[in-house]
């Protein structure tokens, strides 16, 4: 009986190692799948922010790569929208000098008919 008992056992462990091992490679099938996804991400980012620069040397791209392109983009949506601003301001002032001038324009059309 003890015996049986201990072959139980055995087996038991036999199934739970083996339930082990197949979660195992699973869990690196996982990562090693997360990785290619990582690098096939990486890659996207920086033939959307680059394309001339993303893949020109064969080597992988780095985080750090793609963190400084992004950042770079980033400073210059910035400074396009700092841009923006300042042609909307020069903008709103040629338009109102231009006001003033046509209303100017009028008086002075308004008085010359009265002249005449």
């Amino acid at each position: 009986q003890a015996e049986e008992e201990l072959k139980a056992a055995w087996s038991q462990q036999a199934r739970q190692l083996r339930e082990m091992e197949r979660r195992e490679r699973l869990l690196q099938s996982d990562v090693q799948r997360a990785g290619e996804q990582l690098e096939s991400f990486k890659t996207q980012v920086m033939q959307a922010c680059s394309p001339s620069a993303a893949g020109s040397t064969g080597k992988p791209v780095t985080e750090q790569q793609v963190i400084e392109k992004v950042r770079q983009i980033s400073d210059e949506n910035q400074q396009s929208h700092e841009r923006e601003k300042s042609l909307q301001k020069e903008l709103s002032s040629r338009l109102a000098k231009e006001r003033e001038v046509s209303a100017n324009i009028e008086v002075f059309k308004n008085s010359l008919q009265k002249f005449q």
